[in-house]
């Protein structure tokens, strides 16, 4: 029985490996399919799509959206998006320059609390440079931190600054989740609501069910067995898809983050269902 990874970053985003090498570890995990969902970007899909070809792997294209309901970030997945409509791409340059906005916001409070960081900083850490339709994201930053000796870690910089309750942590208007399930089903694919055991809004899942969502990210790697067993539940109350993922960004300092491909599966079923919700769109 083969399973899926629906959910990895790339350095298009703020991944640590080429499109390429998620394929690979895909592969090596003895996936049948990985999911390219690069943060308000498609920068990464061809080259993962490719790669897929090569080694006989399934690639997934998505993106993960970024947007805000109740003072919270809320991400929703797309899968199977027409990855070059020219209204999606608009869109997602749209998103990334609120992105590159809230990030000057950040380094702005972390030199009001005495850490000298500058975006010229937090470039010097990149691996590769960026491209125009590429982005930048808190990890960049939180890598920066560690480099800089400010944080022993990455988990660090999020505790004391950069995460929800960090005291560097800024959130600037974003649209909000619903239009991100509209802009995906716009652009031919099938949104799933992304790590519903971050939000604390579980009222949401249901409003945005009314609205075309299609499915959830029951299985995640920062979700607690007793949250998987909850959302699983509320995703087969509402008839949506049953998504999982690693949320796999790379490796920096020594350290996944969050973890490694193929660390939360779901059976290949749950892709054919994607395909299913795509083609049965009215």
């Amino acid at each position: 029985m083969q399973y899926a990874d629906l959910h990895t970053h790339t350095l298009a985003s703020d991944g640590t490996q080429p499109p390429t090498e998620n394929v690979r570890l895909a592969l090596a995990a003895g996936l049948g399919a990985v999911a390219i969902t690069d943060h308000d970007t498609v920068a990464g899909i061809e080259e993962a799509l490719k790669a897929g070809e090569t080694m006989g792997i399934t690639v997934v294209p998505g993106v993960e959206i970024s947007t805000v309901a109740g003072g919270t970030d809320i991400h929703v997945l797309g899968y199977f998006i027409d990855y070059r409509s020219t209204q999606l791409l608009d869109r997602l340059e749209e998103l990334r320059r609120t992105r590159d906005r809230r990030n000057e916001l950040i380094l702005e409070r972390l030199n009001e609390l005495g850490l000298q960081l500058t975006m010229d900083d937090v470039i010097a850490s990149l691996k590769v440079s960026k491209k125009a339709d590429e982005t930048i994201g808190r990890p960049h930053i939180a890598d920066a931190l560690v480099r800089k000796g400010y944080v022993g870690s990455m988990s660090e910089a999020f505790d004391r600054y950069l995460g929800k309750d960090g005291a560097a942590y800024v959130n600037p208007p974003r649209i909000e989740p619903q239009t991100a399930v509209q802009w995906i089903r716009e652009a031919g694919g099938v949104p799933v609501l992304a790590h519903p055991g971050l939000y604390d809004q579980d009222g949401l899942i249901a409003e945005l069910a009314e609205q075309g969502l299609a499915g959830l990210e029951v299985y995640h790697s920062d979700h607690t067995p007793e949250q998987e067993a909850h959302y699983l539940a509320i995703a087969e109350r509402l008839g949506l898809i049953v998504t999982a993922g690693s949320d796999f960004h790379g490796e920096r300092n020594g350290v996944v983050f969050h973890a490694p491909i193929g660390a939360r599966k779901v059976e290949m079923k749950a892709v054919e269902q994607l395909i299913q919700a795509k083609e049965s769109r009215p």
